[in-house]
Order: structure tokens, then C-alpha cells, then sequence
């Protein structure tokens, strides 16, 4: 009579002659039907024949065959589309022999509209439905409201909803902290508010130099033309970013637009910390502790977070992590067609790269070392 291990191996063994030697993915299912795990292949018989003939499976692998009473599979077009479909039924089924990605959120984006008469500057979660200027994503939302307060205290751009700015009949207590120009009650003209609009669009794209030099003709030009009121206005403008970029912390590293990813392992648990790098500022950073197997490396970990991970995120233009990624190559193909453009993924090298990936890694230990202490 066949143990349990050996009848998951029959399983598999007995399927395999059945399945076209194509791209796609496999999924392990139990007595119950229960999904317990999914994998994906270049070719998918081949690679089921090593759970059959590997003789030194890890334990997790006997595990999981010994609970397998069946197997489905799913063809597709390239490995590519294998990658993508793999990372999206693991995140919808949760299989418990993934790795899995725990915490998964969507990230704020601070958005300005471009179709309103006076464009609102707020924060949004989800999927991009509005037309407009997107900004993100951020860590948090104390990463967003504080990049708001920026522009708020710079460009006095209005925060409140249409409902309450269409009612006022006279300015919030936001006017008079100068944080909002008034456009509610005639207090700036439509012209001028949609040059700040675009002031704030080029200072959070990372172009506040011009935006200074610009201020400063404006008030030259306000003061020779005996219109102080607005001198003052473009000074307190002036002020407020001298202000604000002596006491930012401008990223070093000089990347416009990139993710640093680094990974931290330890008694078998793993925190992951990711850096969001925009407009060559620091937009926050988050933590991370993917459900995994204590004998999962790290390269197997790291590869699983970031296909789960941007499986629902606009993706960025080079991701740098401190550990090679297993299929990187892979990787770089589905998010280049995702988002129709290239993306990089590489392990950090330079100086600069080395510098904000071991910070990142720093944060990711220390967080692991804080959530074993109260586990």
C-alpha cells in the first residue's frame, strides 16, 4: 500500500502524459479541493517531473505532495504570461505552500486635476479613473498629507471638496493662515491659480529651481509695477521653498524614478523594506513580512515579494534590490509589458545604489528584529 507521499507523486506521474510540453501553470490540490500550491513553468510536464523523480525533495515539497490529491493546469502563450498569471491567483488563493505577500495595500498618490476651472489638489487610493496629474505612490499616508502641506504652504492650492467650495461665500481659515489663495470667493484669478497649478506639477516633478527663479522675476517685476500685495505673495512663495528645501531630505542617490528594494532573513522570518525614489525625493518607505517556509532562500523570497508586489502598482523605471533576483530577466519582460516601457531590475552596485540599498536593509532588520521581540 502507497504512503501518502507516494500517492501525491502517482498523482502528478500519472497527469504528466496528459499535458502539452507549453508554457503556463500547475496547481496542487487536496482531498477537498483546496488550492495548495501554484507554480508556473517554461515548460510544464518537465517541470513536474521533478517532484516525481527528485529523490531529495525539501520537506515542505513532501508536504505538500503528500496532501495533493489532484492537478490542474493552465496553458498560456510564453513564460511571461505564465509569471503574470501565477502572481495573480497566488495573491487571490493564498495558497499555504506559496510564499506569499502579507499586508498588501494600495499606496497613496497625491493627484491634481487638469479639467476643472480651479483644480484641487488631494489624495487618492485605487485605480487612476480621473484624468489629471498623478504623484506617487507614497509610503503613507503621513508620506502624502506632508507632501500636501508642502504645496499647500508654497502654492496655496485648495484642498476642500466641490460641494464646499462651490457654498463659501467667504474664505476658510486656511486663507487666512495663507495655505489656500481663495479662488472660492475671487481672491486670485483663474489665470494666475492655474500658473500656480503648474508650479506645484513642476515643483513635485522635482523642477523647483526654475520655479524659484521664476518667482523671483515675478517679484521684481510685481514691485517696479507698485503692486506689493502680490511682491509679497511671490516673496512668502519664495521663503516658504527656501524653507522647505533646506529642511527636506533630498535624495542623494540622484535616482528620478526607481524602487530600492532590500531583504533582511533571520531564525526564518524575512522583512522586506521597500524605498519609494520619485522626482529625486525620498517618498517613504514601507515594511514588509512575507508568509514563507523557513527554508526558502532569499533570492526565492525576493523574487516572489516584487511579482507579487507590483502584480496591482504602476511599476517604475529600474528597481534596485541588495540580493539577486531568481528569474530576473523574466521579471524585466512582464513589467516592461505591463507598463510598455523598460524596466530594469538590478542588484546595487554603485556607490550611491550601495549606500540607500544597505539604509534600506538597516530598516528592514531592525523592523524583523522589533516584530521577533513582540512576537
Amino acid at each position: 500500500m502507497m504512503n501518502s507521499l507516494e500517492q501525491g507523486k502517482k498523482v502528478i506521474k500519472d497527469k504528466i502524459p496528459l499535458i502539452p510540453k507549453n508554457p503556463g501553470i500547475y496547481k496542487m490540490l487536496s482531498s477537498s479541493g483546496e488550492i495548495l500550491y501554484i507554480g508556473k513553468a517554461k515548460n510544464i510536464p518537465n517541470r513536474l517531473k521533478n517532484y516525481v523523480t527528485d529523490s531529495n525533495l525539501p520537506i515542505r515539497t513532501e508536504r505538500m505532495l503528500s496532501l495533493t490529491h489532484n492537478l490542474e493546469t493552465t496553458i498560456t502563450n510564453n513564460e511571461s504570461e505564465a509569471l503574470l498569471l501565477e502572481a495573480n491567483l497566488i495573491k487571490k488563493f493564498k495558497p499555504r505552500f506559496n510564499i506569499l505577500l502579507r499586508d498588501d495595500k494600495s499606496f497613496p498618490y497625491i493627484y491634481i486635476g487638469n479639467k476643472d476651472k480651479w483644480p484641487q489638489l488631494t489624495k487618492l487610493r485605487g485605480k487612476k479613473s480621473k484624468t489629471g496629474y498623478y504623484f506617487g505612490p507614497f509610503a503613507s499616508i503621513g508620506s502624502a498629507n506632508w507632501t500636501i502641506k508642502i504645496l499647500q504652504k508654497i502654492f496655496q492650492l485648495r484642498v476642500c471638496d466641490d460641494t464646499v467650495f462651490k457654498n463659501r461665500d467667504r474664505p476658510c481659515i486656511l486663507y487666512q493662515i495663507k495655505r489656500c489663495s481663495g479662488p472660492c470667493v475671487g481672491h486670485i484669478s483663474e489665470k494666475d491659480y492655474l500658473s500656480t497649478v503648474d508650479d506645484a506639477v513642476d515643483f513635485i516633478s522635482g523642477k523647483s529651481r526654475r520655479i524659484q527663479k521664476n518667482l523671483s522675476k515675478e517679484m521684481e517685476k510685481a514691485s517696479k509695477d507698485l503692486d506689493y500685495e502680490k511682491a509679497a505673495v511671490a516673496r512668502d512663495r519664495i521663503k516658504a521653498l527656501t524653507q522647505i528645501q533646506t529642511s527636506q531630505k533630498i535624495n542623494q542617490t540622484n535616482l528620478n524614478e526607481a524602487d530600492v528594494i532590500s531583504i533582511y532573513k533571520e531564525t526564518g522570518k524575512t522583512c522586506v523594506q521597500v524605498f519609494f525614489f520619485r522626482s529625486k525625493q525620498n517618498w517613504g518607505n514601507q515594511a514588509f513580512y512575507p508568509k514563507h517556509d523557513t527554508d526558502d532562500s532569499i533570492s526565492d523570497i525576493l523574487s516572489s515579494f516584487i511579482s507579487q508586489f507590483y502584480e496591482n502598482k504602476t511599476i517604475p523605471s529600474l528597481i534596485i534590490t541588495n540580493h539577486l533576483v531568481n528569474e530576473r530577466i523574466l521579471l524585466e519582460k512582464k513589467f516592461s509589458n505591463k507598463e510598455n516601457k523598460e524596466i530594469v531590475i538590478k542588484q546595487a552596485k554603485s556607490k550611491n545604489e550601495l549606500n540607500i540599498s544597505k539604509l534600506a536593509e538597516k530598516n528592514a532588520k531592525q523592523a524583523l528584529t522589533q516584530k521577533l521581540i513582540q512576537a
